[in-house]
């Protein structure tokens, strides 16, 4: 070996040691066997530096074309979040033979990384992100998604030599920019992105509030950049959550399809029917209370069902939008008061429209003042607190670590039922034996 190949390799080494950033992105257009070659030159810790810096589709490409024995000499000095990322990008196939020739307890833990738990912001993402460098001008980047025509880049992830996320750009950003223009010199700010062990709602909540087409995805303390939650992706895991809520309201199981045994149906439902009629007995005691009541006055059980009908509709009402205000985080049930007093208002509103109906309807039947008047007040009083009653049942359950989709609905119709018959059947008492009118 010359001197000069020897001076060469060591000032080759001495660039990859102290600029690793900069080595990553000279062998980002170096021809891969070549890159291969260098990166087989250099010690593993050092080798690793350098390859975990690189550009993802790049590192894939390397994985893909390196030999066993330096595949297994990087993964075992690289970062475990990087590589395990890098690994997530390969095809099952590709993966699954990489994952093989590595430590039981390295592939183990790579296994682990990639996997995240049902519902959290990793589940849903894309690894397969296209990354580009703060350094790189906004005629490269172009030139780049030119080069990917079969991906949809709506939203361009900046991110440094370290591979943490530092900014992103939308695609109308970078075409209207000067060519020369670099990208972290668009930036506006800091970005907005989710930490991939964050839940769903997180995701929704962001998505909502900035009103993002995409959304990035960190992992670690670094704030390196795993994946993009992109709309679609969201939409379907929105939809798949309001359709677990659907079900679990009513109190069947989230686990119960349309096509699922009877057994199962059965074990998932009926501990909530068992429930449901317990509080069912509730409402018919507070029923009870009144018999002689409605002995005397036939005509207030024609129109019982009216009260309590209306008030659980009410309620209903109230229980569906808090529901979807606390899933979607558009308040925080600390701010209770606010969607209370709103919900109040909402139902003493309807209550008194609705009750100007009903009390003009039964003037026309029973042709006594008394009926209209019991049924126009207990029906604004009935709405009213369903109303609230719907708004503050899942605010509760929220607060005390419960989900509100699961019980929320049996809750509610106990409220409404004996709120509606107790006031109705209440007032008709008093009014009765303080006033003696007629119903």
């Amino acid at each position: 070996m010359t001197n000069d190949t020897k001076a060469s390799r060591a000032l080759i080494r001495a660039f990859f040691h102290l600029h690793p950033g900069e080595a990553a992105r000279a062998l980002a257009s170096t021809p891969v066997p070549e890159a291969i070659e260098q990166l087989e030159a250099q010690a593993g810790e050092r080798a690793a530096q350098v390859f975990e810096r690189m550009d993802p589709d790049r590192a894939v490409v390397l994985v893909e074309n390196m030999g066993e024995a330096l595949f297994q000499r990087l993964w075992t000095a690289m970062d475990e979040n990087v590589a395990a990322s890098i690994l997530a990008r390969l095809s099952p196939e590709s993966r699954t033979e990489r994952l093989a020739v590595l430590p039981s307890g390295l592939a183990g833990e790579m296994e682990v990384l990639m996997s995240y738990p049902p519902g959290s912001a990793g589940q849903i993402m894309d690894s397969s992100v296209t990354v580009f460098s703060a350094e790189e001008t906004a005629e490269e980047a172009l030139t780049r998604i030119r080069s990917f025509p079969e991906r949809r880049i709506h939203d361009l992830c900046v991110v440094d030599d370290d591979g943490s996320l530092t900014a992103v750009l939308t695609l109308q950003e970078v075409a209207v920019a000067q060519p020369g223009d670099r990208l972290g010199q668009l930036a506006k700010g800091p970005p907005v992105c989710v930490q991939a062990m964050s839940s769903r709602e997180e995701v929704v909540e962001l998505l909502e509030a900035h009103k993002l087409a995409s959304l990035p995805v960190i992992g670690g303390v670094d704030g390196r950049l795993c994946g993009i939650i992109r709309h679609d992706a969201l939409v379907d895991a929105a939809r798949h959550e309001a359709s677990e809520n659907l079900v679990t309201m009513v109190g069947a199981g989230r686990e119960e399809r349309a096509l699922s045994g009877p057994v199962l149906a059965v074990r998932k439902r009926l501990p909530w029917l068992q429930v449901n009629l317990a509080t069912a007995f509730l409402a018919a005691a507070a029923v009870a209370l009144f018999e002689d009541t409605i002995a005397r006055f036939t005509a207030l059980a024609i129109f019982l069902p009216v009260v309590a009908g209306q008030a659980g509709n009410t309620g209903a009402q109230a229980l569906a939008v808090t529901s979807r205000g606390l899933a979607l985080r558009e308040f925080r049930p600390r701010r209770w008061f606010r969607v209370a007093r709103k919900e109040l208002l909402a139902g003493c509103v309807n209550g008194v429209a609705i009750a100007l109906v009903a009390s003009l309807a039964a003037y026309l039947w029973s042709g006594t003042p008394g009926l209209p008047l019991v049924l126009a007040v207990s029906m604004v009083f009935s709405m009213s607190m369903a109303s609230l009653s719907g708004a503050l049942i899942p605010i509760i359950l929220t607060a005390l670590g419960k989900d509100p989709a699961q019980s929320a609905s049996i809750f509610l119709t106990t409220v409404t039922d004996v709120i509606g018959f107790v006031s109705f059947l209440g007032l008709a008492t008093v009014v009765a034996r303080s006033f003696g009118m007629a119903l």
